[in-house]
């Protein structure tokens, strides 16, 4: 796959899952097995999409990034630092915080798409809408192109 590349087609056969071991620090009870698979990043390096699956196991989750999971298969407890529950099963969907933590109990199995971004700094978001607002202020924006800015919030 090429940065240059506009839209990039996979066939389902090229997906092999690799290992990907829960930290063994991590680990509470059992040994879970989980495996990943790389399905995208982004040209800039700051975010990836993947398939994840694990078996039995209970385990703490520590987030440096923004995870979005989706569910597809099995199914998972999640515990916050409240001590609050949440189950997920095929369809459901969470998202974790870049700072966050979670105690995962996998039960028997789960498969999840985790689409994984690394936040940008306060200043730095504050600093690109700036510059969007002057760009559009200054006639640099297109009218037709799809904006981050609309999915931030600016």
């Amino acid at each position: 796959m090429s940065a240059d590349e506009k839209i990039v087609f996979f066939e389902g056969k090229e997906v092999v899952m690799q290992a990907c071991p829960v930290n063994p620090a991590w680990v509470i009870e059992g040994a879970p097995v989980a495996r990943n698979f790389v399905l995208s990043r982004s040209t800039d390096g700051s975010a990836s999409t993947l398939l994840w699956d694990c078996t039995t196991g209970v385990f703490n989750w520590h987030y440096d990034i923004d995870e979005t999971v989706y569910v597809l298969e099995g199914s998972v407890t999640v515990r916050d630092d409240a001590g609050v529950e949440h189950h997920l099963g095929p369809g459901d969907h969470a998202l974790f915080r870049a700072g966050s933590h979670a105690v995962w109990t996998v039960d028997s199995y789960v498969r999840k798409v985790a689409f994984c971004r690394n936040p940008v700094p306060a200043p730095i978001m504050l600093l690109t809408r700036i510059l969007r607002k002057i760009g559009k202020i200054a006639g640099l924006g297109s009218r037709n192109s799809e904006s981050p800015a609309m999915f931030s919030g600016a």
